[in-house]
């Protein structure tokens, strides 16, 4: 089925109280049918570089699975964001993520991410930050309020209200808004959903045809790296297992040394130095050594 949307061009941003500290990020994706779409999350304890770059991520994980061909802006208020995506990492990677002194590179495991998911058709740019670019503030705005543990009232066009005009063939999509939202974007952070009331973005069924599709992709693909992890024996530290799984690390150490996942047990195996390792094992090859 052809893409009822096409991306026009993204923000992106990060936050960091304290850096490090608290920490959020934010993207704002703008359609050529004018209708937005927002997300964003918090990481308890992080850097404002590593919120940058994990906006920058969720945004490239969102264009991947819906698969666009026709080109798309990427804004960015971190020439470090941008000169390492578009400069740096290829002699990080011929140097086997060494940087020039001989030193390993920063924040390498999401290096590697910003790589995998970069396409030709992302067309990389740096915008300053607060200096009145609608964008840039508004996924600031959002970011600031993940760092600072607040859930922002999020733009989503509802996918079964997108109405196509058999005259013009145009697009028509309502979007939740809070009537507390004013064309300010730096208000976005001052604007909570109260997680006591059903919420309209609490239902799947609720976001946009291609940002699920996108996310079903993203999931299979997430699947598809954890059975080769299992198949393997492959020992993974707490921090990449937490990013296999889109939890924070803290998630995965607070679950005790044996536990079950989706269609694997995840287990405690050892300490080395500061880093504990994991182990996937799948459901039905647990079951089979059982059963023999």
């Amino acid at each position: 089925m052809p893409l009822t949307r096409t991306i026009q061009s993204i923000y992106t941003d990060g936050a960091c109280v304290g850096n490090p500290g608290p920490g959020g990020w934010g993207v704002v994706v703008y359609f050529t049918d004018g209708s937005v779409y927002e997300m964003g999350d918090a990481d308890p304890a992080t850097t404002n570089n590593r919120m940058e770059m994990q906006a920058a991520i969720g945004a490239l994980k969102l264009v991947n699975g819906i698969g666009q061909e026709e080109p798309i802006t990427l804004y960015t208020d971190s020439e470090y964001l941008k000169n390492g995506v578009t400069k740096w990492v290829k002699g990080w990677k011929k140097k086997g993520w060494k940087t020039a002194e001989g030193k390993p590179v920063l924040n390498q495991d999401l290096w590697e991410m910003l790589d995998e998911l970069n396409l030709p058709r992302i067309e990389w740019r740096y915008v300053r930050g607060h200096a009145g670019n609608e964008g840039n503030e508004r996924c600031d705005a959002i970011a600031r309020a993940f760092a600072t543990g607040k859930t922002p009232s999020l733009q989503q066009p509802i996918a079964e209200e997108s109405i196509v005009s058999p005259a013009t063939n145009s697009i028509h999509n309502k979007t939740i808004q809070s009537s507390d939202v004013s064309s300010d974007p730096s208000n976005l952070d001052l604007v909570m959903v109260d997680s006591t009331i059903p919420s309209a973005l609490d239902s799947q069924d609720n976001l946009p045809r291609e940002v699920r599709v996108a996310q079903l992709r993203n999931l299979i693909e997430t699947l598809h790296v954890a059975d080769e992890i299992a198949a393997k024996g492959y020992l993974i530290t707490s921090s990449e297992l937490a990013d296999l799984m889109d939890v924070n690390a803290s998630a995965v150490t607070s679950r005790g040394d044996h536990w079950g996942w989706r269609n694997w047990i995840v287990s405690r195996v050892r300490r080395e130095g500061n880093q504990i390792l994991w182990q996937l094992e799948r459901v039905d090859a647990v079951n089979s050594n059982f059963d023999s």
